[in-house]
Formats: C-alpha cells, sequence, structure tokens
C-alpha cells in the first residue's frame, strides 16, 4: 500500500498534466504486478469495491471518535478520506506491510456484513498517508487530478512500439489488472487477445462552438451574442466543410449487436443494458450505431423528463415498459456487422448508414436526419427554433472528419440552444471538495412565492459552477460574515444575494419542494448590485415550463 499511498500523495501536489504525466509512467515501470494493474483500475474508475460505502467508513469512524469532533472536522476539512486518514486513533497495532492487492482481494471477497470489520482491522494497521488512500481505494473517489485518458497516455509513454490509439483500441476489451497490458508494454508478449465483438468503441464528443471561437475571456465578456458568433463562424469556418444535425434531448448511447449478444452502453463505456430490455430484445440487426437514447411516442421524442424514469433502474415493470418505450436516433455507424467504419469520413460512414438501415429495417432505430443549410445565418435561424421543437440545439460536424475517441478539437462542434436564466437568492451554502475543501463553493439558491406570512424563499435549483476563482473567495468571504444558521457542513445565509442563474431547461418535479427542478444550473453572473426583494418569483420559472 506504501507505493499506491505515495502515488496519489504526488498527484494531489502536482499541477503540471506533464508532471502527472511522469509521475504515473515511473510508478507503473516500478510497482510489480498486479498491485500497478490495481492502481490503474483505481485511478480510471474501473474498480468497484462495492462493499464499502462512504456511509459505512462514517459509522467505523464515529465507533472510535466523538462524533461531534469528526463532523466538525470532516466540515473544515471537506475531504472523507482525509478526515479519517488523520483523525483514526492509532492502536498500535503492527503487521506485515500490506499489499494493495492484498486489500483488493480481501475487499472484493467480502460481503457486506464482512466489510466493515475488515476495513477498520486494516486501517488499525496502516499509518495516515496509507489510510488516506485505503479509503480512497474502498470509495472510488480519488479526485487527484488523473483522467482515463491520462492515464493511458502514460501507459503509451511506457513503450517505443505501442501508441495510445493502440491502447484505446483494446481498452474496453481488458479487465483489471491488466497483466497481459503491461506484458506487452514491456515487450514482453504482444498485444493481449480480446474479443472486441462487444466491446464499447470510446465515444467521439465536440466541443462547444464558443471554444473555436473565442477565449475563455471572451466568453464571458462577450455582450453581442450571436450576432457576434455568426460573424466568426463565416470568418473562420466554411459551411459547406460540415454537416448539421439536431442535438435531440436524450442521452448519448452506443447500441452493439454481434451473434454473441446485445450491449447499450453511455457515453463512459458504463453498460446499461439492464434498464431497457426492450431495446436489447429488438437489437436483432448486426452492427455498432452511435445515436440517441429517447423515449418515443407516436413517432416523437417525449420530454427527457420521461427517460429519467427509467435510467439506473435495476428493475422495469411491464407498465414502465409500455408507458415509457424506448428507441434510439442513429446518428453514426461504426461498424456495419463486417468491418469497423470509423477510419471512413463522416459522409461515407452516414451514407453507410443508410443504406444499413435499408436492409437490416431494424424497431425502435431510425435516423437521425442532417439538417439542410446553405450558411450559417440560415443554420441560425433554424437553431433559433431549438426550443420550440424541443431539441438541445445542433451538431456541426465535418465531413472529412472519421470517428476518433476522446474530444479532438476541430472535427464536431456543438452548437446548443440559448439557455434560460432568471435571478434566485441564494440561500444556503455548502464546501466543496478537492482543491475547494476550503471555500464554500456549492450553492443553492431560490425564488420568491408567496406564503401564509408573506413573501418567502423556496429553493429552485444548485450549482457549484461558472464563476472564477477570484469571485469564488469573494463569495466564501460574504458567506462566511452573512451566515444565520449552520447545518453540519451547510450553511444559511441571509436572503439578500442575488444569482442570475443560467439553464437549460425547467420542468416539473415531485422531489423537490419547490414543485420544479433546473437542468444544468450554472452560476451566469453575481448581481451584487441587485435588491433581493427583486428577484424572480417561481411563477416566473413555473411560466417557462410551457415553454
Amino acid at each position: 500500500m506504501t507505493p499506491f499511498a505515495r502515488l496519489l500523495c504526488a498527484l494531489v501536489f502536482t499541477a503540471s498534466r506533464n508532471a502527472k504525466l511522469r509521475v504515473l509512467r515511473r510508478y507503473f515501470e516500478a510497482t510489480p504486478d498486479p498491485d500497478r494493474g490495481w492502481a490503474l483500475a483505481a485511478l480510471c474508475g474501473k474498480l468497484d469495491l462495492r462493499s464499502v460505502k462512504p456511509a459505512v467508513i462514517r459509522a467505523l469512524v464515529e465507533e472510535r471518535v466523538d462524533p461531534v469532533l469528526f463532523r466538525l472536522s470532516y466540515d473544515f476539512v471537506g475531504d472523507l478520506a482525509e478526515t479519517v486518514a488523520l483523525i483514526w486513533p492509532d492502536t498500535g497495532a503492527k503487521g506485515a506491510p500490506l499489499l494493495l492487492s492484498e486489500a483488493v482481494d480481501a475487499l472484493r471477497a467480502a460481503g457486506r456484513q464482512e466489510a466493515p470489520a475488515l476495513l477498520a482491522r486494516m486501517l488499525d494497521r496502516l499509518p495516515a498517508d496509507e489510510r488516506f488512500a485505503l479509503i480512497k481505494l474502498a470509495t472510488g473517489g480519488m479526485r487527484v487530478g488523473v483522467s482515463e485518458r491520462l492515464a493511458k497516455t502514460a501507459l503509451a509513454q511506457m513503450s517505443a512500439d505501442v501508441s495510445l490509439e493502440d491502447i484505446e483500441a483494446l481498452w474496453h476489451g481488458l479487465e483489471p489488472p491488466y497483466v497481459p497490458l503491461f506484458a506487452w508494454l514491456e515487450g514482453r508478449a504482444g498485444a493481449p487477445s480480446v474479443d472486441l465483438a462487444l466491446a464499447f468503441r470510446p465515444m467521439m464528443l465536440a466541443h462547444p462552438i464558443e471554444a473555436a471561437l473565442y477565449s475563455a475571456g471572451e466568453q464571458r465578456e462577450n455582450t453581442q451574442g450571436e450576432a457576434l458568433t455568426l460573424a466568426r463562424m463565416a470568418e473562420r469556418l466554411s459551411p459547406a466543410d460540415f454537416i448539421a444535425e439536431w442535438k435531440w434531448d436524450g442521452i448519448r448511447v452506443q447500441a452493439i449487436a454481434t451473434p454473441s449478444g446485445q450491449r447499450l452502453y453511455s457515453r463512459t463505456g458504463e453498460e446499461i443494458g439492464g434498464a431497457f430490455p426492450d431495446l436489447l430484445a429488438a437489437m436483432r440487426w448486426r452492427g455498432a450505431v452511435d445515436g440517441e437514447l429517447l423515449v418515443m411516442r407516436d413517432g416523437e421524442p417525449a420530454p427527457f423528463a420521461d427517460l429519467q424514469k427509467r435510467l439506473g433502474r435495476k428493475a422495469v415493470s411491464a407498465r414502465m415498459l409500455r408507458e415509457f418505450p424506448a428507441h434510439i436516433r442513429a446518428y453514426d455507424l461504426l461498424h456495419d456487422g463486417e468491418r469497423d467504419l470509423r477510419d471512413l469520413p463522416l459522409a461515407e460512414r452516414q451514407a453507410r448508414l443508410q443504406d444499413w438501415l435499408a436492409r437490416e429495417t431494424p424497431v425502435r432505430l431510425d435516423l437521425s436526419p442532417p439538417v439542410p443549410f446553405e450558411s450559417w445565418e440560415g443554420l441560425g435561424q433554424i437553431r433559433a427554433g431549438a426550443r420550440a421543437a424541443a431539441q438541445e440545439g445542433l451538431m456541426l460536424k465535418r465531413r472529412d472528419a472519421p470517428y476518433v475517441g476522446g474530444r479532438p478539437m476541430g472535427p464536431w462542434f456543438k452548437w446548443k440552444r440559448d439557455p434560460l436564466s432568471a435571478d434566485c437568492v441564494l440561500m444556503y451554502a455548502q464546501r466543496g471538495h478537492g482543491k475547494r475543501s476550503s471555500f464554500y463553493s456549492d450553492y443553492t439558491f431560490g425564488a420568491w412565492t408567496l406564503g401564509e406570512d408573506g413573501p418567502r424563499l423556496t429553493p429552485v435549483g444548485k450549482a457549484y459552477s461558472g464563476y472564477t476563482d477570484d469571485e469564488l473567495k469573494e463569495l466564501d468571504r460574504w458567506i462566511r460574515a452573512h451566515t444565520t444558521d449552520r447545518f453540519g457542513p451547510v450553511r444559511a445565509v441571509e436572503p439578500a444575494l442575488v444569482f442570475e442563474v443560467a439553464f437549460d431547461a425547467v420542468q416539473r418535479s415531485s422531489r423537490h419542494k419547490s414543485g420544479i427542478a433546473m437542468r444544468f444550473p450554472r452560476i451566469k453572473r453575481i448581481r451584487w448590485d441587485k435588491p433581493a426583494h427583486e428577484a424572480d418569483r417561481l411563477d416566473t420559472l413555473e411560466a417557462m415550463i410551457a415553454q
């Protein structure tokens, strides 16, 4: 466990991407199998120790430390693993050094009943830095600034003969602790033999069109809006080079069907077919399709809220299948049942997709047709109707672009509909995590409604993005100076600060006290100048639902 603990510590205190790559490479080269493979799985989010949850760890520490002291400490530190590692009492227990693979094997084999006592015994025999690493490992919340792609980039640097693209091609056919992968990287064996027929293909993702047209500062300061965007698009991008299509309001999926079976993956590679047995049963075709998962009724997509009712379910009732029928609207064809098409230009892949649909005549799957246009101004007029058409916006894809996993700059852009906005009053603030653990960075805000005693605030959303680091510091100072009550890590504040909140949509919600829920809210502007009583009312937000 010691090398893994040192790795996490080094990553936490390393900001530079290149420096993180050097740290990762040194660890992978110096650490034996299978420990380095389990570390790789943990960093990439591929290690799921289901028997250990944060609630279990909190219960364990509260048996050994005054619960009030622990909660106050957790509130101050903001990170569960760091808090427990530091506050866990030293029992003097000693033993042989704990290997990472030993910890993983024991926790994977333990059931929910045995896991707490097992974890406690491990924590008793470890120093603070290794307790930190063990808890991070057990809960899966690394937060050390390493993405899956960064880890795979470090792996590629171990070999002169294996590229990042080679690793990406095999990744989803590999399983932890990746012993054949490391043997290949070190030249001790050939490429791992894996069955990729049903494996997830890394998805190609888009950048916001603004990323190609503006610097970050220009985006915040842009007051000309769409007029400037269209002018820059005309200056820097040729309409003839791009295909446009609607960005449907569902979730991106990859559907794969072979003689071996059927799989339905989310954009991150999570297998979600269990919640959509109706789709799996209908996948009698052969191939791999990139598309949008929707609930469809009478040939028209239903609101996203209907799809949400099915996401994440372990069991789906007959009533749910009947009332919320799942459907895929296809964007792209990655495999036609005979060959991988990802190296072909988009225009050719889409032509093959249309031929494939005519040949296979799939059930519960249709084409997302291109949106014809001749100029950016004309396309801008089409985009202006996106909200009325219940679309998220438009996608712009280069005709000559192959399908490349990840988010390359240039081939694909998303041009989302303009967000809605409302002025809301800050009600509660909560400490963040990781680098933000010392700041109140998560904000719950409300709108005015009429109560028995007059106007009162009711929560309508929560956001933790959209502001600069300097604004965060200023907000943190204001919150500390205007706190009226405390609820564990949450502070209630005076109803005196207004946020202009941008959000994609608003919908009915029985889970929220206000009866509504914002979709993707973020702080657009801090209205230091606006009196709280002039903020928006709940009925203003309710009126947006009809839009």
